[in-house]
């Protein structure tokens, strides 16, 4: 069976929200507190927030959602790219040794429904040797499920996006099809924020 870590990617400064869009409402908390409370009713060993070092809205939203400290990975570079994140994530010394998949998570798409993401883990785990990504009218999006290996190189290439790694790594993708309609909603405006919210 699958032992899986998931990475939960909040270290963005939300500069085209206007303000810290993790910290949005959602669904009776925020949207960092959805996204840990679903993840939290999944079949993952260990989850992980990435957040910004010097973020202390984030760390007293973590503090009131009772997050272990021990589980939140610190990016003092959160100004730069989303591939730096995942690379504190990838070298963090905190992970379960017991871990053979790591599940990487945008911060911004809660509406995300846990019946698909059900889904996707399952195929990972009739299928563990392979990536795995879901799949919505052509197009693939996250999360992102990797094995212990393709995690590892993910990290020991600095300058290599996601993006890149994926595009780079395709022969061992398979895709989960999906009729998800928001898969590729990022929160990134209010104009998405008030779409994403009739997802709920």
């Amino acid at each position: 069976m699958n032992q899986l870590g998931v990475i939960i990617l909040a270290a963005g400064r939300s500069t085209r929200m206007g303000r810290p869009k993790m910290l949005l409402p959602w669904n009776r908390s925020t949207i960092l507190g959805h996204l840990l409370a679903t993840w939290s009713t999944l079949p993952v060993v260990q989850c992980a927030v990435v957040c910004a070092l010097d973020d202390r809205l984030m760390s007293q939203e973590l503090d009131r959602l009772d997050f272990p400290k021990d589980q939140r990975i610190l990016n003092p570079e959160p100004e730069l790219e989303m591939r730096h994140s995942i690379r504190y994530a990838v070298r963090w010394d905190g992970w379960n040794p017991s871990l053979t998949h790591w599940v990487i998570v945008l911060g911004d798409q809660p509406h995300l429904s846990v019946e698909m993401l059900t889904r996707l883990l399952e195929q990972a785990e009739a299928q563990p040797r392979f990536i795995w990504q879901p799949r919505f009218n052509g197009k693939a999006g996250h999360p992102v499920i990797l094995p212990k290996l393709s995690f590892q190189q993910l990290g020991s290439d600095q300058d290599t996006t996601l993006k890149e790694f994926l595009r780079r790594h395709i022969c061992q993708i398979r895709y989960m099809e999906t009729e998800e309609t928001g898969l590729h909603l990022d929160l990134d405006t209010p104009k998405d924020y008030d779409t994403a919210q009739k997802h709920l």
